[in-house]
């Protein structure tokens, strides 16, 4: 499936939103979910295949050093209406890949992706909401929030670089939002484990969504599991990336990792 952009927005120093439209997105079929992603497919220059592609079919029949770079992005929106499909891209300033082709998109120029897919949203029947994470973690984040009832409570704790990073976050439900700022050092590493463990949790059992960089998700996993007595079935956690890790070094590791951190939480 492709896209064409539309139009981008450049939201924060740190992030580009990008609105695809065209090409096959009156076939897309979104799920009911606020996680929603796609897997998208950038070509490498001077790729003998043309710019729209089939993945499987080019890794079945071009030479590896041909094959697409994956990434997966959340679907910040999908407006079935006008069959626009909106996603926010976190950029570096080493323009990794996506970074790259973010900064760079134009009107008419196609993305290529599978999916979307995705497994998560808020439930009614849950007491609370708490969502928790940094920039990656901001569309599901936001999507999740505006698909909550008037009636309902989300507590959320965001790590992004400073003031400037920070994008509107609004709710029916009555909303505890704070934006942690990093600092440049060892501190950053520990700032969304202190915030959560500072949440006053009160009655009933939240249902947690914490998604970003992998080692801070992990650890306020076990904190949630081992100090608040919250269970597995009660989160909804995915490390997005690493901390001194390319994408293509996190991603060669990411499964080994995950294991890891799910064997950690049946061991607890």
């Amino acid at each position: 499936m492709h896209g064409r952009v539309a139009r981008t927005e450049r939201l924060t120093p740190g992030m580009v939103r990008v609105v695809l439209h065209g090409g096959d997105l009156e076939d897309l079929v979104m799920p009911d979910a606020t996680d929603a992603y796609v897997n998208a497919a950038f070509r490498p220059a001077g790729a003998s295949y043309d710019e729209v592609f089939d993945p499987k079919a080019v890794r079945e029949t071009a030479p590896q050093g041909e094959w697409p770079a994956r990434r997966r992005f959340t679907v910040r929106t999908w407006d079935a209406g006008s069959s626009e499909l909106t996603l926010d891209f976190v950029v570096h300033a080493d323009e990794g890949v996506a970074s790259g082709w973010a900064l760079n998109a134009r009107p008419g120029d196609p993305l290529v992706f599978e999916g979307p897919n995705g497994g998560y949203r808020p439930s009614a029947a849950s007491a609370w909401h708490l969502l928790v994470g940094d920039e990656s973690a901001l569309p599901a984040i936001a999507a999740s929030l505006e698909s909550l009832s008037p009636a309902g409570r989300a507590v959320v704790r965001v790590v992004c670089d400073g003031p400037e990073y920070q994008v509107d976050l609004e709710s029916p439900a009555d909303l505890d939002l704070r934006w942690l700022h990093r600092h440049g050092d060892e501190r950053d590493e520990s700032l969304l484990l202190a915030a959560v463990e500072a949440v006053e949790f009160g009655d009933g059992r939240p249902f947690g969504f914490v998604h970003g960089e992998a080692d801070e998700i992990r650890a306020v996993r076990r904190h949630l599991l081992q100090e608040r007595g919250l269970t597995r079935r009660d989160l909804s956690c995915s490390p997005y990336w690493r901390r001194t890790m390319t994408d293509e070094a996190w991603r060669r590791i990411k499964r080994e990792y995950v294991a890891a951190m799910e064997a950690e939480a049946l061991a607890s």
